[in-house]
């Protein structure tokens, strides 16, 4: 096909010559007939027709229509203007389109080189003015992004109440399970459901603490008062095992391509460990150590102690720890996971129809009160509320939190020990004298003088068993739970005192109620309410560090608006700010070649040649292991390098 079969111009209008406008014919007709491929289509389709109307129509209404002339050349007539028409038109229009976008794309390459002026589309004349950075769609793709994300979003959190809705009635009832799904229930500290103090037939009080741990956050928090120091050695630590997985991942694929087993979870743990000293050491002081190779040791003193803010009176944009802290505030590693969990929080709120009044977000101190109501006087709230506690807890405040829990569980120790003591010397002053009423008085009266001092001796040793006690375990001198204290034993034995200090009450008073027993029982509910409330707390000695969230919840029970939509947001909040739960062992589970049929993959080579590659491969870990066999030297040779160049 010669170059002269193509139209100089896009304009071109002729109906026979090929490709141009309005033209019948078409180059990607190849020399195709279309005259007989039309004459084809019609007499099919007109004969169709015909044997359809006269099966259909009686014969005497068959000759009637044929007086003023043939049914078929009406038919072939009327077909041809329409149906063959069209299409040739459709086929052609199509096929032209697509030569002259090619068309047109060649000649738009050909003209960019030409030193004269030529038309050019107002994409690549903006592009020529400004540059891809000023003149782009990135905002719109962004804007769309997002659009769809906001929809994705309502469908999955739509599902999420259709989920949770069809399990509350499949259950019919209402448990920890109906709060929090399953692949969450790791995170859950604590969580009490109980009958409020007020109207306990028909209100429940729910109290739940979760606690996602540093290594499960998506993104990694920080206090504000951390270090820079810290916040680079943290960065290089994790850079330092990124590259210790990339060289077990090549050992892995070397050792498979070798034909030997997979590595266990255990020598996965023992090849990184060898492979750390590859990479640092603890020689703080030596300027050529390893651990200084990402960072020398003269920039990491110039920030030592140094913290989020710098005094003004010593502050120096030229000096190299202000740079240093100027690039690390760029990147914001301090603020930004507890910057990403508020507005998690906050968003999934406004999002899930629970709005809130109060939002104390106390940013140096990583804690942020939600709450849906101002008003702290729980008489006048709703029945339908909740409050949002969550902070970030270190190793130093949760150590703190314990000290603290330990001395509040002392001091009810002592309180209701002294009451004890009351409420006995009160029952005691109550005796007639030489009156009966009891065990002690009977072995008084019966027993010897010598017997009683010595069983008033053995009151006074601290390892003695009050009666009342009998029967109760109370331990607390095992190493687990002196490292971890959990008072399980103490809380109940307490709780049984003060019941049986209430018992002990009624049986010496009756109904009568002198002042002594009206103070008494004054003291007994104050420090009983008090007890429970801090019981009711959670215990920091369970705590790990990383994100806490205490959530209170208060509903009715009939409804539960508040507990079906704050368990949707609890979850999609732990999706958007926790990793989850990940066991390693199922984590780096791969199948084992022990576990691969041999029978499967025909081969030609023999079990003799098999066991022959397999002693080849092994050869050099086999000379150097002496006489032991079946042994693998998983230590990276040395001409591979010691790591150093890949930081």
């Amino acid at each position: 096909m010669s170059i002269t079969n193509f139209p100089q111009s896009p304009n071109k209008v002729h109906p026979e010559i090929p490709n141009a406008v309005g033209s019948r014919n078409s180059l990607a007709q190849e020399g195709r007939d279309k005259i007989n491929e039309a004459i084809t289509i019609l007499d099919e389709t007109t004969d169709k027709v015909m044997n359809h109307i006269e099966h259909k129509l009686p014969e005497e209404v068959l000759v009637k229509m044929d007086i003023t002339g043939g049914i078929r050349e009406k038919l072939y007539n009327y077909i041809n203007q329409t149906y063959v028409n069209m299409f040739n038109r459709y086929t052609v229009t199509m096929e032209d389109e697509f030569i002259k976008k090619v068309r047109d794309f060649v000649d738009r390459e050909e003209s960019k080189g030409l030193a004269r002026y030529t038309p050019r589309e107002m994409t690549e004349l903006l592009d020529k003015i400004g540059g891809a950075d000023k003149f782009n769609t990135g905002e719109v793709e962004k804007s769309m992004i997002n659009m769809y994300g906001h929809l994705q979003g309502h469908i999955q959190r739509g599902m999420n109440d259709l989920e949770n809705e069809t399990n509350a009635i499949l259950r019919q009832k209402t448990d920890v399970g109906a709060f929090i799904r399953g692949e969450n229930a790791y995170a859950i500290l604590k969580c009490v459901i109980k009958d409020n103090e007020m109207r306990p037939k028909y209100v429940n009080d729910v109290k739940l603490s979760l606690n996602i741990l540093d290594s499960e956050l998506i993104s990694p928090i920080y206090h504000y008062q951390v270090t820079v120091e810290t916040l680079l050695k943290d960065a290089i630590q994790k850079h330092v095992q990124d590259l210790i997985d990339r060289q077990i991942d090549d050992l892995k694929e070397e050792l498979v391509d070798q034909g030997h087993s997979e590595m266990t979870g255990s020598e996965i743990m023992f090849e990184k460990i060898k492979r750390v000293e590859n990479f640092t050491d603890d020689e703080m002081e030596d300027e050529k150590s390893k651990r200084y190779t990402i960072l020398a040791k003269k920039f990491l003193d110039k920030i030592e102690g140094l913290r989020a803010e710098i005094d003004i009176e010593d502050y120096d944009p030229l000096n190299i720890r202000e740079n240093i802290k100027f690039v690390i505030d760029e990147e914001n590693i301090r603020n930004r996971g507890y910057n990403t969990t508020i507005n998690a929080i906050t968003s999934i709120l406004d999002t899930s129809k629970l709005g809130y009044q109060v939002c104390d977000n106390m940013k140096n101190a990583r804690v942020c009160f939600i709450k849906e109501y101002e008003e702290l006087d729980k008489t006048v709230l709703p029945d339908e509320r909740y409050d949002i506690k969550l902070c970030y807890m270190d190793q130093n405040q949760i150590r703190e939190a314990c000290k603290e829990f330990d001395r509040q569980m002392d001091a009810f120790t002592r309180e209701i020990q002294l009451l004890t003591d009351v409420a006995d010397a009160h029952y005691q002053s109550t005796k007639r004298f030489r009156a009966l009423k009891d065990f002690d008085d009977l072995s008084k009266r019966l027993m010897s003088r010598e017997w009683l001092r010595r069983r008033e001796a053995e009151r006074q040793d601290p390892a003695y068993v009050h009666p009342d006690d009998i029967g109760m375990l109370y331990c607390e001198n095992s190493f687990v739970e002196k490292n971890n204290r959990t008072y399980e034993d103490r809380i109940k034995y307490l709780k049984n005192k003060l019941r049986h200090l209430r018992e002990h009450l009624n049986k010496i008073h009756g109904y009568q109620n002198p002042v002594e027993r009206v103070i008494l029982d004054e003291k007994i509910l104050f420090v009983t309410k008090k007890f429970n409330e801090f019981t009711y707390e959670v215990n920091p000695h369970h705590i790990q560090p990383g994100l806490i969230l205490d959530l209170n919840v208060t509903t009715i029970k009939r409804k539960q608006f508040m507990l079906k939509n704050m368990a949707n947001v609890l979850n999609e909040f732990l999706y958007g700010v926790s990793k989850g739960f990940q066991d390693a062992a199922f984590a780096q589970f791969k199948r084992r070649r022990s576990t691969i049929r041999t029978d499967i993959d025909q081969s030609f080579v023999t079990e003799e040649d098999t066991d022959s590659i397999f002693q080849m491969a092994y050869g050099a870990a086999a000379d150097a292991a002496s006489d032991v066999a079946g042994t693998a030297d998983l230590t990276p040779k040395k001409g591979r390098g010691s790591g150093l160049k890949e930081l």
